[in-house]
């Protein structure tokens, strides 16, 4: 039997999983990923641990990209985009190749170049050590500091003067999992988040625990003692259009404030919300241990205020008399809700598969939540609506089942 090749779109988990699936029943994989590194939104996210795991899925995803970058059958293309695709019995696509100026043979990932020139932005670093290289340069500040680059790396790994490039593929089959794109809060201007600093997203509280070790205030580096979760940000909001339930916001922001909590127990925690999202068997009773330890209220602030020391005034209603009042807050996190990828469109043109009303892409069968209106085209993970990551490793399995039968069962 001949060889079979799968094209894999999208580096983040549900991509990842399917390929080093596929690749693991020896079937030869493609894994293009648009930004220089492999991993997507949830390779950024730090374990909530407790002192018991509480199934964040962080692990997973290290686990899967370290598995992912040392299989010799899975061909990694970063930095790469679909531009052309064409089907007679095979799909052959067109992939462009912006250019990466680092030689990943020649770096070591010492940093020398990120830590001189960090305060640039000119040289990315990725959010885990199984990424291969670490860094990455950023082209859109090329252009005011270029010249620094040239001699910052000791091995010559870096190259200004790498030019774009543009490769064939061809694969039997195709995986769509080009994941989601982060609501962004600005949107919901009377919260002030690019112009409160300790107003901050989710994914940034998970970046600052990365950075720092811990959670600290972006305006002076303390650590707060007073937060405020409020939730569905961009989600369930019917002014904005955006009516689904992003499903992981309520799970990850009580995980989030339970491990923060433990770490620091006098933390004072305030969860302001529609309604719980019960998702899984074991989060009732999680929920019901939140309660002990973290404050609810259920109602949405409107607005919030700047206030003395870099504190923040939200306005809200008095739960004993429903009268509003407001409270001061060391810093606010707004879980912001999952929006569809805004490359969809582009894709189910190329591919010939159809987007929901929302602008996620739309299985075929109700009962197979992976096919598409092209037989050899699948889809996985939050491409196809919000998901978790335990979720999407699932929905990427199943995915990868759809394309065994497609290519004709048992390989």
């Amino acid at each position: 039997m001949e060889p079979k090749n799968v094209m894999v779109i999208g580096g983040g988990i549900a991509g990842m999983t399917a390929a080093w699936e596929l690749a693991e029943s020896n079937i030869s994989v493609q894994l293009i990923e648009k930004s220089g590194f492999l991993g997507g939104h949830a390779i950024q996210y730090t374990c909530k641990a407790t002192s018991e795991c509480l199934n964040c899925g962080a692990c997973a995803v290290e686990k899967m990209l370290k598995n992912v970058m040392g299989k010799d059958n899975i061909g990694i293309h970063l930095s790469s985009q679909i531009e052309k695709i064409t089907q007679n019995g095979s799909y052959t696509a067109t992939i462009k190749k912006s250019p990466v100026f680092i030689d990943d043979k020649k770096c070591t990932n010492c940093g020398i170049c990120y830590e001189k020139l960090k305060d640039t932005g000119v040289i990315v670093r990725g959010h885990s050590k199984n990424n291969v290289p670490l860094y990455a340069i950023c082209e859109e500040k090329l252009a005011d500091h270029g010249d620094a680059l040239k001699d910052v790396c000791p091995e010559g790994a870096i190259s200004v003067s790498e030019t774009a490039s543009h490769t064939g593929l061809t694969a039997d089959a195709v995986i769509v999992a080009t994941g989601f794109e982060p609501f962004d809060p600005d949107i919901k201007a009377t919260y002030g988040y690019s112009i409160h600093p300790n107003v901050i997203s989710g994914l940034d509280l998970e970046r600052i625990k990365r950075q720092n070790g811990s959670l600290i205030r972006p305006s002076d580096g303390k650590a707060p003692k007073k937060i405020a979760f409020i939730q569905c940000v961009g989600s369930r909001d019917e002014r904005l259009g955006n009516l689904w339930c992003s499903q992981v916001c309520c799970p990850y922001a009580l995980r989030t404030a339970e491990s923060i909590k433990y770490k620091d127990p006098d933390l004072d925690i305030t969860i302001f919300y529609m309604d719980i999202q019960n998702t899984g068997n074991t989060f009732p009773a999680f929920y019901e241990s939140c309660k002990n330890n973290l404050r609810f209220i259920r109602s949405i602030p409107v607005d919030i205020f700047p206030a003395e020391n870099g504190n923040l005034l939200l306005r809200l209603f008095d739960e004993t008399d429903g009268t509003p009042k407001k409270e001061s807050f060391d810093m606010v996190v707004l879980s912001i809700g999952i929006m569809p990828n805004p490359e969809n469109r582009n894709l189910s043109t190329l591919l010939e598969i159809s987007l929901d009303e929302d602008g996620f892409f739309k299985n075929l069968h109700e009962l197979n939540q992976t096919s598409t209106s092209n037989n050899g085209v699948f889809i996985a993970g939050t491409a196809h609506g919000p998901k978790s990551i335990s979720a999407s490793i699932a929905h990427a399995g199943q995915a990868v089942s759809g394309v065994r039968k497609y290519l004709g069962g048992a390989i």
